[in-house]
Formats: C-alpha cells, sequence, structure tokens
C-alpha cells in the first residue's frame, strides 16, 4: 500500500518538495562549512520523494539544536510554510488526508532537520 502512496504522493507533492530539499543542499554545499547541511538536505529529499513506509526519529544535542536555529533563520522557514501550506491544501478532501500529513510531516522536519533520524517501519 505505501508503493502505491508513494507514487500519488510523488506526483501531487513529493517531486517538488524532493527538489526544495536538493536545490538547498546544493546552495549550502557550495561552502566547505556547509557541506554537512547539504548533506542532511539530500537525505531529507530522498524522504521526501517517497516518505510513506518511513517515520521520523527526533533527537540530537547541542549541536543539532544551533544548526536547527541557523538553518531556520536560512532557509526553514520558508520550507516549512510552503510545506504546511501544501499540507492544508491536500487536507481539503478526504482522500487528500493522508497526504496533507505527510506535508505536515516534511513541515516539522523544515523546522528541525538536524538530529533526525529516518526510520523504515516494519
Amino acid at each position: 500500500m505505501s508503493f502505491i502512496g508513494n507514487i500519488i504522493w510523488f506526483v501531487f507533492a513529493g517531486l517538488w518538495q524532493g527538489l526544495a530539499w536538493t536545490f538547498n543542499g546544493i546552495l549550502w554545499s557550495l561552502t566547505i562549512i556547509g557541506i554537512p547541511v547539504g548533506k542532511q538536505c539530500f537525505k531529507m529529499a530522498r524522504l521526501s520523494f517517497c516518505p510513506f513506509g518511513k517515520s521520523v526519529d527526533y533527537g540530537g544535542g547541542s549541536v543539532s539544536l544551533m544548526l536547527n536555529l541557523i538553518w531556520i533563520i536560512v532557509s526553514g522557514f520558508g520550507m516549512a510554510l510552503a510545506f504546511a501550506l501544501n499540507g492544508i491544501a491536500l487536507c481539503a478532501t478526504i482522500v487528500g488526508i493522508p497526504f496533507g500529513l505527510q506535508c505536515f510531516k516534511m513541515a516539522k522536519l523544515a523546522l528541525m532537520p538536524f538530529g533526525a533520524r529516518v526510520l523504515n517501519q516494519a
């Protein structure tokens, strides 16, 4: 079932959300200091393309907190707002609710990507 969900997701939201993460990863990777941030963006892009069947575990320490604060100011707030608005639009129909919930998962991830781990659900 998650395979079908991922295909529908990719068409309606996953493509542009994954490209947003990829674009931010490329921009962050232009500097040597930003390469770890860009690497995390590329991990989140993979999740954005196919989020069904995966969950996110949040954790981390003080370094993750500092990186998340810098991230929110530079890139995260705009992405989170766009993902949340897309989630609201998808939740307007009963069929779109599961996809809207995935958008909200991505919006939360766009605010706190550092210290987050992607887990496969069994």
